[in-house]
């Protein structure tokens, strides 16, 4: 019934409140006092003790320069390399009873520049960073080591960026800018640096400062020449709120990174700094060493005692008579009427449990449409000819990607509707650390709905031929994710059938998820017939996926050009399958590894009574566990049709059996 849920809720409104109240109070039995951090490097120089001390905690390419009495970051003016230089004590940056984020003041002079004095863009950054743990270290490239592969929580990272390169993709505005990152690699605040007559990477010292205020939420930073003190214009002042992205003790430090163009090296030559947080003294109890310790009885909070457990008291009472008055209403007859409109409203506010990690649940209408903002187009992600994809946000804060089937593969009449709902529950019971989960499907009101985790880095196909270069080595890890992705989910005697870059997805870590399931409908009455035909055609399409992660282009071509499949068939016959390498890339590749992966690309792809292999020996094939077998000289025959205009197959042709 509704009053006694209401009333329920009511009673347990108020008994958190009067716990909370009487935690808190428990917790402020003391003064407020300011607990107070001072930092100071002139240098980093062998002479200064708190340098020798080991405060400084030196990670991935960072090092102390005996000569020059700087933090290097990188060293050695490394390609795509990464590192850290973090105080090795956590401070104190957020009172948690108050929720208001400590004052802090930092001032450091810093040097950045090329010394190999060569031209055009170069590829790097330097970054003050507030980090929850001093144990990680960020990506390299455009991520100036700021955000972290796997460990750290990146919704807990501040960091004032000062970066030389410009990464549209991040929205950078320019290739001189200082930047106020908040739990993003994308700047909430962006300065241009040439505005205040600077030039971060012309090889001068340059300092800066920031200042921020706590209670009053409030940041300025100031840049200027070295030997100048505080100038009198700002480069930036403005509310700020870093509350969000605080734990109570946080790490301070710097990082940087290069990437794969022209580098260059970032020093740090002094640093200073100071932070001041509020907190409340606390009294000893009685099990401690009270009676050691004189209190001045004056001060009535510590004597005083809160009466919560009268309050919790009245409040089970009041409870037990509500109780019996709904128990004495429920006797009388109900009326009839349709309630229908009154669940939807209940079902819209309700507040749903997370299922089970390991377990996907079932979604009602309101439920997705509460997600989904009632499918809006502001929501959509991506659609094609078969569904489109929301963004959504669950009740309990998870953030989820909405497939919605368009009405042809979901209609009321489709003879193959349940075979697809049946296959939809098979793979939500799939958990492997490759495979994005379906968290759960909404079969209601003739809609088909599937509902997976949502992957924030995007699809595999917007780095490949969108965002900047992606570097061979993550390139040689995604296939590796996707073959062992795929393995696992044909052994389950399952198929993806729908295996391309936009179906493969990037974690924050850059580990490759597999999703976008085909559930392509089907009248094949034998279900493992099915999906051993469906199995063929994943290996076909992941030699095509290969082609493309290794040469950085579309399996599509413009009409008269060949597709990518004949053209890196044609190069193998003439044996230039090297030329098939996107150049972009420069000189890192790993030229066996792309080999290989080329080769591996090209046996997919044969047919299947010719030596087109199983998914348990490509994992074998790219973990070079075992040879590859050799390829025929030129291309065989192919028995079905195959465009090379929009690289795709017709139907199940392109797996003969």
């Amino acid at each position: 019934m509704f009053f006694p849920r209401f009333y329920f809720n009511l009673f347990i409104f108020i008994i958190l409140t009067i716990s909370s109240v009487s935690a808190k109070r428990r917790k402020n039995l003391g003064p407020e006092i300011n607990i107070t951090k001072h930092l100071s490097f002139p240098d980093f120089g062998p002479n200064n003790p708190s340098t020798t001390n080991q405060d400084i905690t030196l990670l991935g390419s960072a090092a102390i320069s005996s000569q020059t009495g700087c933090l290097h970051i990188p060293e050695n003016n490394l390609q795509y390399s990464a590192g850290r230089a973090i105080y090795s004590s956590p401070i104190r940056l957020f009172d948690p009873n108050t929720e208001t984020p400590s004052s802090f003041n930092t001032t450091f002079s810093f040097q950045i520049h090329n010394p190999s004095n060569t031209t055009g863009p170069v590829s790097g950054g330097l970054s003050f960073i507030i980090v929850p743990d001093e144990f990680t270290v960020g990506r390299p490239g455009p991520w100036l080591a700021m955000m972290n592969d796997a460990c750290e929580d990146e919704s807990k990272v501040v960091g004032v960026e000062f970066d030389t390169r410009m990464n549209p993709e991040f929205g950078d505005p320019n290739d001189n800018h200082v930047g106020v990152n908040l739990g993003s690699i994308v700047s909430s605040i962006a300065i241009n640096a040439s505005d205040f007559g600077l030039r971060l990477n012309d090889g001068l010292i340059h300092r800066a400062w920031l200042i921020y205020d706590g209670n009053r939420k409030f940041l300025e930073i100031y840049l200027g020449p070295d030997e100048i003190s505080l100038p009198t214009r700002s480069a930036y002042s403005g509310n700020l709120d870093l509350s969000p992205y605080l734990n109570e003790y946080m790490f301070v430090g710097f990082s940087g990174s290069t990437g794969d163009n022209h580098t260059e090296i970032h020093s740090i030559c002094s640093w200073n700094f100071s932070s001041v947080s509020r907190a409340f003294l606390r009294v000893p109890s009685s099990e401690t060493c009270e009676g050691k310790i004189i209190v001045d009885k004056t001060y009535q909070n510590v004597s005083s005692k809160t009466p919560s457990s009268f309050f919790i008291f009245v409040a089970v009472v009041v409870l037990v008579i509500i109780v019996m008055i709904n128990l004495y209403f429920s006797r009388k007859p109900k009326r009839r009427r349709d309630y229908s409109e009154y669940e939807i409203a209940v079902a819209a506010n309700k507040k749903g449990r997370p299922g089970p990690p390991t377990r996907a649940q079932k979604f009602n209408l309101v439920e997705i449409s509460s997600a989904t903002r009632a499918l809006s187009e502001l929501q959509i992600l991506g659609s094609d000819a078969r569904s489109v994809t929301y963004k959504g946000t669950l009740v309990n804060g998870c953030n989820v990607a909405v497939k919605r089937f368009n009405s042809q593969f979901s209609g009321p009449r489709a003879p193959e509707r349940r075979t697809m709902i049946k296959e939809v529950k098979a793979v939500g019971k799939i958990r492997h650390p490759n495979i994005v989960s379906i968290r759960g499907w909404c079969f209601d009101r003739q809609e088909t709905i599937v509902v997976y985790d949502f992957v924030p880095n995007g699809s595999l196909d917007k780095w490949l031929f969108g965002f900047g270069v992606l570097p061979w080595t993550r390139r040689f890890k995604v296939v590796k994710d996707v073959a062992e992705a795929l393995s696992y989910v044909h052994s389950k005697d399952l198929a993806h059938k729908n295996v391309k870059t936009s179906s493969v997805f990037l974690d924050i870590s850059f580990r490759a998820l597999v999703g976008d399931f085909g559930f392509v409908l089907s009248s094949v009455e034998s279900t493992r017939f099915e999906s051993l035909v469906s199995q063929k055609v994943d290996i076909f399409e992941f030699g095509n996926l290969l082609l493309e992660v290794v040469s950085g282009r579309g399996r599509r071509s413009d009409p008269g050009e060949l597709g990518l499949l004949d053209l890196a068939w044609a190069l193998h016959e003439t044996d230039e399958k090297a030329k098939l390498v996107d150049r972009r890339m420069g000189p890192v590749v790993n030229p066996d590894q792309a080999i290989r992966v080329l080769e591996v690309g090209l046996m997919c792809t044969l047919n299947d009574n010719k030596g087109r292999p199983n998914m348990e020996e490509v994992v074998e094939y790219l973990n070079f566990e075992r040879p590859v077998p050799e390829l025929p000289t030129t291309r065989p025959v192919s028995l079905f049709p195959y465009s090379s205009t929009t690289g795709l197959c017709s139907g199940y042709s392109c797996a003969p059996f």
